[in-house]
């Protein structure tokens, strides 16, 4: 366990990038599953020359009907993009140093800007198998909540996702400790 005393996923996977003894490195949310397949899809994307990945992701257990929508259309674009989602990202240790790591200035959609700087250092590959993650959020907030909030950061862009106050989806309304 690595300590950090900021409660935000970006400062959690740095610290842990920077502690990492590897050349590999493998970001994985703890409501996240893998498999073989994602470790070794990864490396050998790595070892032909990619810059970094990810991989498209799949909801565990009940997702309701305007999330199971939602998620369609957002992983049309997202994937359409080629970028890597949060869930599960990789890269070596000399492109995560080149880039900087994760950019804290951001409390959501970090990987968004992490998968943009790989981008610039070469390919990048998103896996075709998807990992499971948990549709919790999905099954806690009523539609109109969540979707409010997740437009919400999508209208406001870059601005909006500098703001903890405005990220109740992602930081539950809780206030860190120690300011950003």
């Amino acid at each position: 366990m690595i300590p950090i005393n900021r409660r935000q996923i970006a400062a959690a996977r740095n610290a842990g990038g920077r502690a990492a003894q590897g050349e590999y490195l493998f970001f994985i949310d703890a409501d996240t599953r893998i498999n073989r397949a994602h470790v070794t899809g990864g490396i050998a994307a790595l070892e032909a020359g990619y810059a970094g990945g990810g991989a498209r992701v799949a909801m565990d257990g009940f997702v309701p009907f305007w999330g199971r929508m939602l998620l369609r259309g957002f992983s049309s674009v997202y994937f359409g993009l080629n970028l890597g989602a949060g869930a599960f990202l990789f890269t070596t240790r000399r492109n995560f140093e080149a880039i900087g790591g994760f950019d804290e200035q951001y409390f959501a959609g970090e990987e968004v800007y992490f998968s943009i700087e790989l981008k610039k250092l070469g390919a990048f590959k998103v896996l075709r198998e998807p990992v499971v993650t948990s549709a919790r959020k999905l099954r806690m907030y009523p539609a109109n909540h969540f979707l409010r909030n997740f437009f919400g950061v999508i209208v406001r862009g870059p601005r909006g996702v500098r703001s903890r106050a405005k990220l109740s989806l992602w930081y539950d309304g809780k206030r860190e400790r120690h300011p950003a």
